[in-house]
Protein backbone atom coordinates (compact mmCIF):
# COMPACT_ATOMS: atom_id res chain seq x y z
CA UNK A 1 0.00 0.00 0.00
CA UNK A 2 2.87 2.43 0.10
CA UNK A 3 3.98 2.34 -3.13
CA UNK A 4 0.13 3.03 -4.22
CA UNK A 5 -0.07 5.59 -1.86
CA UNK A 6 3.51 7.20 -2.94
CA UNK A 7 2.17 7.01 -7.03
CA UNK A 8 -0.58 8.70 -5.97
CA UNK A 9 0.86 11.09 -3.84
CA UNK A 10 3.50 11.64 -7.02
CA UNK A 11 0.47 12.24 -9.79
CA UNK A 12 -1.48 14.65 -7.69
CA UNK A 13 1.88 16.68 -6.97
CA UNK A 14 2.32 16.63 -10.85
CA UNK A 15 -1.65 18.29 -10.85
CA UNK A 16 -1.35 20.43 -8.19
CA UNK A 17 2.02 22.13 -9.85
CA UNK A 18 0.19 22.16 -13.32
CA UNK A 19 -2.38 24.05 -12.01
CA UNK A 20 -1.42 25.96 -9.47
CA UNK A 21 2.13 27.23 -10.72
CA UNK A 22 2.50 26.07 -14.60
CA UNK A 23 -1.20 27.21 -15.78
CA UNK A 24 -1.97 29.51 -13.08
CA UNK A 25 -3.43 32.03 -15.28
CA UNK A 26 -5.27 30.97 -18.51
CA UNK A 27 -3.85 31.11 -21.69
CA UNK A 28 -3.34 29.99 -24.85
CA UNK A 29 -1.39 27.00 -25.24
CA UNK A 30 0.62 27.26 -28.27
CA UNK A 31 1.94 23.94 -30.40
CA UNK A 32 5.71 24.87 -29.07
CA UNK A 33 4.70 24.87 -25.01
CA UNK A 34 2.33 21.56 -25.90
CA UNK A 35 5.10 19.94 -27.71
CA UNK A 36 7.62 20.32 -24.84
CA UNK A 37 5.22 19.04 -22.14
CA UNK A 38 4.27 16.39 -24.60
CA UNK A 39 8.16 15.37 -24.74
CA UNK A 40 8.42 15.58 -20.68
CA UNK A 41 5.50 13.75 -20.19
CA UNK A 42 6.05 10.57 -22.91
CA UNK A 43 10.01 11.00 -20.83
CA UNK A 44 8.67 10.42 -18.04
CA UNK A 45 6.43 7.89 -18.53
CA UNK A 46 9.12 5.93 -20.23
CA UNK A 47 11.82 6.86 -17.29
CA UNK A 48 8.84 5.39 -14.91
CA UNK A 49 9.47 1.78 -16.71
CA UNK A 50 12.98 1.97 -14.67
CA UNK A 51 11.17 2.82 -11.62
CA UNK A 52 8.69 -0.59 -12.10
CA UNK A 53 11.91 -2.39 -12.43
CA UNK A 54 13.27 -1.75 -9.08
CA UNK A 55 10.21 -2.52 -7.69
CA UNK A 56 9.24 -6.23 -8.93
CA UNK A 57 13.13 -6.63 -8.03
CA UNK A 58 12.96 -5.64 -4.81
CA UNK A 59 9.41 -6.86 -4.06
CA UNK A 60 8.22 -3.56 -3.31
CA UNK A 61 4.69 -4.34 -4.69
CA UNK A 62 2.08 -7.26 -4.67
CA UNK A 63 3.08 -9.62 -7.70
CA UNK A 64 0.09 -11.75 -7.69
CA UNK A 65 1.60 -13.16 -11.35
CA UNK A 66 5.31 -13.25 -10.23
CA UNK A 67 6.74 -11.45 -12.96
CA UNK A 68 10.26 -10.98 -13.34
CA UNK A 69 11.35 -7.01 -13.71
CA UNK A 70 12.33 -6.95 -16.72
CA UNK A 71 8.85 -8.46 -18.26
CA UNK A 72 7.25 -6.07 -15.92
CA UNK A 73 8.74 -3.27 -17.18
CA UNK A 74 8.30 -4.12 -20.96
CA UNK A 75 4.29 -4.92 -19.91
CA UNK A 76 3.78 -1.71 -18.32
CA UNK A 77 5.76 0.05 -21.60
CA UNK A 78 3.18 -2.01 -24.11
CA UNK A 79 0.27 -0.85 -21.81
CA UNK A 80 1.26 2.54 -21.84
CA UNK A 81 1.88 2.72 -25.56
CA UNK A 82 -1.93 0.87 -26.27
CA UNK A 83 -3.78 3.36 -23.60
CA UNK A 84 -1.47 6.21 -25.30
CA UNK A 85 -2.16 5.34 -29.50
CA UNK A 86 -5.85 4.36 -28.47
CA UNK A 87 -6.46 8.57 -27.15
CA UNK A 88 -5.54 9.71 -30.64
CA UNK A 89 -9.39 8.99 -31.34
CA UNK A 90 -10.61 10.73 -27.83
CA UNK A 91 -8.45 13.45 -28.86
CA UNK A 92 -10.41 14.03 -31.90
CA UNK A 93 -13.38 13.66 -30.08
CA UNK A 94 -12.65 16.45 -27.49
CA UNK A 95 -11.27 18.89 -30.66
CA UNK A 96 -14.64 18.43 -31.45
CA UNK A 97 -16.78 19.19 -28.38
CA UNK A 98 -14.33 22.32 -27.85
CA UNK A 99 -15.12 23.72 -31.29
CA UNK A 100 -18.49 23.03 -30.88
CA UNK A 101 -19.07 25.15 -27.26
CA UNK A 102 -17.19 27.92 -28.91
CA UNK A 103 -14.48 26.95 -25.97
CA UNK A 104 -11.97 29.76 -26.25
CA UNK A 105 -8.40 27.75 -26.18
CA UNK A 106 -7.09 29.90 -23.17
CA UNK A 107 -9.84 28.27 -20.98
CA UNK A 108 -9.42 24.65 -22.56
CA UNK A 109 -6.73 23.36 -20.64
CA UNK A 110 -8.67 23.89 -17.54
CA UNK A 111 -11.52 21.95 -18.60
CA UNK A 112 -8.89 18.94 -19.58
CA UNK A 113 -7.25 19.57 -15.91
CA UNK A 114 -10.43 19.04 -13.90
CA UNK A 115 -11.55 16.18 -16.91
CA UNK A 116 -8.30 14.68 -16.11
CA UNK A 117 -9.18 14.23 -12.00
CA UNK A 118 -12.37 12.51 -13.02
CA UNK A 119 -10.26 10.20 -15.32
CA UNK A 120 -8.11 9.23 -12.63
CA UNK A 121 -11.13 8.19 -10.85
CA UNK A 122 -13.18 6.39 -13.11
CA UNK A 123 -9.87 4.69 -14.60
CA UNK A 124 -9.29 3.59 -11.26
CA UNK A 125 -12.77 2.27 -10.77
CA UNK A 126 -13.05 0.42 -14.33
CA UNK A 127 -9.18 -1.21 -13.80
CA UNK A 128 -10.56 -2.36 -10.26
CA UNK A 129 -13.29 -4.25 -11.71
CA UNK A 130 -11.66 -5.39 -14.71
CA UNK A 131 -9.19 -7.04 -12.73
CA UNK A 132 -11.76 -8.56 -10.26
CA UNK A 133 -13.81 -9.89 -13.24
CA UNK A 134 -10.72 -11.53 -14.99
CA UNK A 135 -9.24 -12.92 -11.87
CA UNK A 136 -12.54 -14.36 -10.57
CA UNK A 137 -13.71 -15.64 -14.25
CA UNK A 138 -11.05 -16.58 -16.61
CA UNK A 139 -13.84 -17.44 -19.68
CA UNK A 140 -14.31 -13.46 -19.51
CA UNK A 141 -10.97 -13.13 -21.12
CA UNK A 142 -12.74 -14.59 -24.50
CA UNK A 143 -15.32 -11.74 -24.35
CA UNK A 144 -13.45 -8.74 -24.15
CA UNK A 145 -11.54 -10.30 -26.70
CA UNK A 146 -14.36 -10.68 -28.99
CA UNK A 147 -15.49 -6.85 -28.13
CA UNK A 148 -11.91 -5.87 -29.05
CA UNK A 149 -11.98 -7.46 -32.49
CA UNK A 150 -15.55 -5.86 -33.05
CA UNK A 151 -14.61 -2.57 -31.91
CA UNK A 152 -11.48 -2.69 -34.70
CA UNK A 153 -14.32 -3.95 -37.27
CA UNK A 154 -16.70 -0.95 -36.56
CA UNK A 155 -13.96 1.43 -37.01
CA UNK A 156 -12.76 -0.39 -40.05
CA UNK A 157 -16.21 0.73 -41.83
CA UNK A 158 -17.10 3.68 -40.20
CA UNK A 159 -17.40 6.51 -42.20
CA UNK A 160 -13.73 8.95 -42.58
CA UNK A 161 -15.53 11.60 -41.54
CA UNK A 162 -17.21 12.29 -37.80
CA UNK A 163 -20.44 13.13 -37.82
CA UNK A 164 -20.69 13.67 -34.02
CA UNK A 165 -22.60 16.36 -32.70
CA UNK A 166 -22.86 16.79 -29.08
CA UNK A 167 -25.58 18.91 -28.94
CA UNK A 168 -27.95 15.70 -30.18
CA UNK A 169 -25.60 13.40 -27.88
CA UNK A 170 -27.96 11.77 -25.19
CA UNK A 171 -25.76 12.69 -22.49
CA UNK A 172 -26.04 16.81 -23.15
CA UNK A 173 -29.91 16.29 -23.18
CA UNK A 174 -29.58 14.03 -20.27
CA UNK A 175 -27.82 16.90 -18.73
CA UNK A 176 -30.08 19.76 -19.81
CA UNK A 177 -32.91 17.84 -17.55
CA UNK A 178 -30.24 17.92 -14.58
CA UNK A 179 -29.68 22.19 -14.62
CA UNK A 180 -29.98 25.18 -16.68
CA UNK A 181 -27.71 25.70 -19.10
CA UNK A 182 -26.40 29.56 -20.07
CA UNK A 183 -24.52 29.34 -23.23
CA UNK A 184 -22.63 32.55 -22.62
CA UNK A 185 -19.31 31.99 -21.01
CA UNK A 186 -18.08 33.69 -17.83
CA UNK A 187 -14.53 33.29 -17.74
CA UNK A 188 -13.55 30.25 -16.02
CA UNK A 189 -16.05 29.43 -13.95
CA UNK A 190 -18.08 26.24 -14.30
CA UNK A 191 -21.50 27.40 -13.03
CA UNK A 192 -22.28 30.88 -12.79
CA UNK A 193 -25.29 32.40 -10.46
CA UNK A 194 -28.98 33.58 -12.74
CA UNK A 195 -32.03 35.37 -11.53
CA UNK A 196 -30.17 33.38 -8.36
CA UNK A 197 -30.11 29.89 -9.56
CA UNK A 198 -27.31 28.00 -10.08
CA UNK A 199 -26.91 27.57 -14.18
CA UNK A 200 -23.75 25.23 -16.05
CA UNK A 201 -22.06 27.17 -18.16
CA UNK A 202 -20.44 26.11 -21.42
CA UNK A 203 -17.23 25.04 -19.63
CA UNK A 204 -18.95 22.40 -17.29
CA UNK A 205 -20.94 21.27 -20.43
CA UNK A 206 -17.75 20.67 -22.15
CA UNK A 207 -16.33 18.93 -18.75
CA UNK A 208 -19.05 16.40 -18.48
CA UNK A 209 -19.58 15.34 -21.87
CA UNK A 210 -15.24 14.69 -21.90
CA UNK A 211 -15.45 12.88 -18.58
CA UNK A 212 -18.39 10.59 -19.99
CA UNK A 213 -16.46 10.12 -23.42
CA UNK A 214 -13.64 9.33 -21.83
CA UNK A 215 -15.79 6.60 -19.54
CA UNK A 216 -16.95 5.35 -23.58
CA UNK A 217 -12.90 4.99 -25.02
CA UNK A 218 -12.24 3.14 -21.38
CA UNK A 219 -14.30 0.94 -22.45
CA UNK A 220 -12.05 0.09 -25.44
CA UNK A 221 -8.79 0.72 -23.66
CA UNK A 222 -8.85 -1.07 -20.45
CA UNK A 223 -10.05 -4.82 -21.69
CA UNK A 224 -7.19 -4.04 -24.73
CA UNK A 225 -4.27 -3.24 -21.59
CA UNK A 226 -5.61 -6.25 -19.62
CA UNK A 227 -4.87 -8.37 -22.78
CA UNK A 228 -0.92 -7.38 -21.72
CA UNK A 229 -1.38 -7.82 -18.18
CA UNK A 230 -3.68 -8.18 -15.58
CA UNK A 231 -1.41 -6.65 -12.37
CA UNK A 232 -3.28 -3.75 -10.95
CA UNK A 233 -0.34 -1.95 -10.55
CA UNK A 234 0.85 -1.88 -14.03
CA UNK A 235 -2.36 -1.61 -15.12
CA UNK A 236 -3.40 1.04 -13.49
CA UNK A 237 0.17 3.32 -14.00
CA UNK A 238 0.16 2.39 -17.47
CA UNK A 239 -3.17 4.07 -17.85
CA UNK A 240 -2.63 7.17 -15.91
CA UNK A 241 0.51 8.18 -17.20
CA UNK A 242 -1.39 8.33 -20.71
CA UNK A 243 -3.80 10.07 -19.69
CA UNK A 244 -1.85 12.80 -17.75
CA UNK A 245 -0.05 13.35 -21.25
CA UNK A 246 -3.11 13.44 -23.39
CA UNK A 247 -4.13 16.85 -22.64
CA UNK A 248 -0.45 18.70 -23.93
CA UNK A 249 -1.15 15.77 -26.79
CA UNK A 250 -4.09 17.45 -27.15
CA UNK A 251 -3.02 21.01 -27.94
CA UNK A 252 0.04 18.93 -29.74
CA UNK A 253 -1.91 17.41 -32.27
CA UNK A 254 -5.76 18.67 -32.56
CA UNK A 255 -4.44 20.99 -35.05
CA UNK A 256 -2.75 18.01 -37.01
CA UNK A 257 -4.41 14.89 -37.08
CA UNK A 258 -6.03 15.50 -40.45
CA UNK A 259 -2.61 14.66 -41.16
CA UNK A 260 -1.83 11.16 -39.48
CA UNK A 261 -5.17 9.73 -42.02
CA UNK A 262 -3.70 6.17 -41.35
CA UNK A 263 -2.91 6.11 -37.85
CA UNK A 264 -6.64 5.40 -37.55
CA UNK A 265 -5.47 1.70 -39.67
CA UNK A 266 -2.84 1.14 -36.77
CA UNK A 267 -5.34 1.61 -34.20
CA UNK A 268 -7.20 -1.45 -36.04
CA UNK A 269 -4.28 -3.32 -36.07
CA UNK A 270 -3.65 -3.05 -32.55
CA UNK A 271 -7.26 -3.73 -31.36
CA UNK A 272 -7.12 -7.01 -33.37
CA UNK A 273 -3.90 -7.91 -31.74
CA UNK A 274 -4.42 -7.71 -28.87
CA UNK A 275 -8.20 -9.42 -29.12
CA UNK A 276 -6.80 -12.05 -31.07
CA UNK A 277 -4.06 -12.37 -27.95
CA UNK A 278 -6.89 -12.62 -25.16
CA UNK A 279 -9.20 -14.86 -27.11
CA UNK A 280 -5.62 -17.47 -27.63
CA UNK A 281 -4.05 -16.66 -24.92
CA UNK A 282 -4.62 -20.24 -23.33
CA UNK A 283 -2.94 -21.73 -26.84
CA UNK A 284 -0.57 -19.32 -28.03
CA UNK A 285 1.84 -17.61 -25.50
CA UNK A 286 4.06 -15.03 -27.24
CA UNK A 287 6.75 -13.28 -25.43
CA UNK A 288 6.55 -9.88 -24.51
CA UNK A 289 9.07 -8.71 -26.39
CA UNK A 290 7.10 -9.62 -29.61
CA UNK A 291 4.05 -7.76 -28.23
CA UNK A 292 5.72 -4.55 -27.93
CA UNK A 293 7.37 -4.81 -30.95
CA UNK A 294 3.71 -4.96 -32.87
CA UNK A 295 2.49 -2.50 -31.43
CA UNK A 296 5.64 -0.45 -31.89
CA UNK A 297 5.70 -1.04 -35.88
CA UNK A 298 2.37 -0.77 -36.22
CA UNK A 299 2.11 2.70 -35.08
CA UNK A 300 5.73 3.71 -36.71
CA UNK A 301 3.95 2.14 -39.70
CA UNK A 302 0.55 4.69 -39.31
CA UNK A 303 2.76 7.58 -38.77
CA UNK A 304 5.31 7.10 -41.93
CA UNK A 305 2.81 6.54 -44.08
CA UNK A 306 0.59 9.34 -43.28
CA UNK A 307 3.36 11.94 -43.34
CA UNK A 308 4.79 10.29 -46.61
CA UNK A 309 1.07 10.88 -48.29
CA UNK A 310 0.62 14.32 -47.13
CA UNK A 311 4.37 14.98 -48.37
CA UNK A 312 2.98 13.85 -51.73
CA UNK A 313 -0.23 15.64 -51.23
CA UNK A 314 1.37 18.85 -50.93
CA UNK A 315 3.23 18.22 -53.96
CA UNK A 316 0.82 17.53 -56.07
Amino acid sequence: MIVWICFLAMIFLFLALDLGIFNKTPHEISSKEAGKWTAIWITLSFLFSIVVYWLYQNNYIENPDQLKPTVASMKYITGYLIELSLSIDNIFVIAIIFSSFRIPKKYQHRVLFWGIIGAIVFRGIMIYFGVLIIKKFAWTTYLFGAFLIYTAIKMFFKKEDHEYDPHNSVFYKYLKKLTPITTKIENEHFFVKINNINTATPLFVTLFLIELMDIVFALDSVPAILAITSDPFLVFSSNIFAILGLRSMYFFLANMLEKFSYLEYSLIAILCFVGLKMIFHHFVQLPEWASLLFIVTALLSGIITSIQKDKKHKKS
